[in-house]
């Protein structure tokens, strides 16, 4: 009998009375994984060996838990430094018991957390009282880091290695293993004798040239076997979701707006008539440029104009802020907190020449700002920026245009709640409900602009406008909790690689 070599080496290698492991198969016959698992299912196909599989786990730790390895858990140096202090006879000051044990930063919430879950002893209004018959040298999740470093996981607690993933300090991934046994019409193929044919299993240039194609036996494939799982890279879902929002609002008769991430603060705040010692316009909140520190250009007409409507407001009752303001302070240049700066553009005529009612822009950009980070914040974000420019706009009109928009994601239960804006009067938050925690999420603002921002600007109709949160609103859409899971240095590769993108 003649086969292919990969079989006749996956034949040779497998056993009759036992179930061998593919890799160590493919190590015995000289072959790669793939090859001999392609090998054992055209075997197993022809009733030669039979291909069973098994699902692993596998344990590794942590840099963290292999710390704790080497020296202790953080509740094991707390309760030692307790006992030394004579809190297993009587309470004693948290502090003092925490400066003996040596733990700081992050390791001292570790261990308190985690002294009293293991029974240790009692934390209560701000001392410590130690078990005298704690055992915290047979700590199970201590024992089971040990096992798992020493390649004894099976000999841990499988309630003690849960808590160690919960933990961070153990990393648990499933692994499927397949197996071979000769089957009895494979051990006598083997006795009867099988020769490795010469095949092909692949279709050269020269054998082309040559002609020598039509005299060779070509190696069979079978399609159905399983291959090697190669991760590649795909688009990120939060591009993929950015893209989705720009065909939606293309769809619902919108244009796309595009312009600098860095801008002048005149196009970014003064426009929006947001004083110049607003709150919002310091560092703390802007990232501010070093080289160049200001811009080039600036329209000296609309220039004048906004300084007037800074310091006197628009029309006979107007009042304007009655603070200073200072074209140097307007030429510098910040990272865009908002993409509403490419609005100003456009409407002020700057960008793309004058328009006439009624217009739709959007854009879907990023922004940058000096926010703490949590789970709903970021440094740098995409913000969906949207207006329409038309005759006797209302905030009915306004909130139909976002009830439309988000049903296009499946989201209906939006809430609006008023709110104060410099620039648009009157002003509403968006917020919808998180599918998975429950939680009210605030997604975006909105209003209508003020005479304020739009008399300098030479627009003499109504122009509602909006930014949202293409974050927030992924995080609707898929249940994520924390922003960071797919975006950021700490992104879950697993999770972007997994998650199905919804149409």
């Amino acid at each position: 009998m003649k086969r292919p070599q990969a079989q006749v080496a996956v034949l040779q290698a497998a056993d009759a009375q036992e179930d061998r492991r593919i890799d160590g198969v493919a190590e015995e016959a000289d072959l790669v994984p793939e090859a001999a698992t392609r090998a054992a299912f055209e075997l197993e196909a022809d009733g030669l060996v039979t291909v069973t599989e098994a699902t692993l786990e596998h344990y590794d730790l942590t840099e963290e838990g292999e710390r704790y390895v080497r020296e202790s858990l953080p509740e094991q140096d707390l309760y030692e430094a307790a006992i030394d202090a004579g809190a297993d006879e009587e309470s004693v000051q948290m502090g003092q018991v925490i400066g003996a044990s040596g733990l700081e930063g992050g390791a001292v919430d570790i261990a308190l957390s985690n002294f009293a879950r293991k029974g240790y002893g009692r934390i209560d209004s701000g001392e410590i009282t130690a078990d005298p018959d704690a055992a915290p040298g047979r700590d199970p999740e201590m024992h089971a880091l040990e096992a798992v470093a020493d390649g004894r996981a099976e000999d841990a607690d499988a309630d003690a290695l849960d808590q160690l993933e919960r933990r961070g300090l153990l990393e648990i991934s499933e692994q499927t293993v397949r197996s071979v046994r000769l089957t009895d019409d494979g051990v006598t193929a083997l006795m009867e004798g099988v020769e490795a044919a010469e095949t092909v299993d692949q279709l050269t240039p020269e054998l082309l040239t040559s002609g020598e194609w039509k005299d060779v036996e070509f190696t069979e494939y079978n399609v159905e076997a399983d291959a090697e799982d190669v991760p590649h890279g795909k688009e990120h879902i939060l591009r993929q979701t950015a893209n989705r929002v720009k065909d939606t609002l293309v769809g619902m008769g919108f244009r796309e707006m595009e312009g600098p991430h860095v801008d002048a603060q005149f196009w970014i705040n003064d426009c929006l008539f947001m004083p110049q010692d607003h709150p919002a316009r310091t560092h703390w909140d802007q990232f501010a440029l070093e080289r160049p520190d200001e811009i080039a250009h600036l329209p000296e007409d609309l220039v004048e104009r906004v300084r007037s409507a800074h310091k006197n407001g628009v029309g006979p009752d107007g009042e304007g802020y009655h603070s200073p303001w200072e074209e140097e302070v307007a030429r510098g240049l910040d990272l865009r907190g908002h993409t509403t700066s490419l609005s100003m553009r456009y409407l002020s005529g700057h960008e793309i020449g004058e328009l006439e009612p009624p217009e739709r822009f959007f854009s879907v950009e990023k922004v940058y700002r000096n926010d703490t980070l949590d789970p709903t914040h970021l440094l740098e974000f995409f913000q969906i920026e949207g207006w329409v420019m038309a005759e006797d706009l209302s905030v009915r009109d306004l909130m139909g245009t976002f009830t439309e928009f988000y049903e296009q994601f499946g989201i209906t239960d939006l809430e609006f709640k008023p709110h104060y804006n410099p620039y648009t009067e009157p002003s509403f938050e968006l917020f919808g409900t998180h599918p998975e925690t429950g939680d009210v999420v605030e997604v975006g603002n909105s209003g209508i602009f003020r005479d304020e921002v739009l008399s300098p600007l030479g627009v003499d109709c109504d122009v509602m406008a909006w930014g949202l949160s293409l974050e927030r609103l992924l995080m609707l859409m898929y249940g994520f909790e924390d922003i960071r899971d797919v975006h950021g240095t700490l992104c879950d590769l697993e999770l972007l690689r997994e998650t199905e993108v919804m149409r």
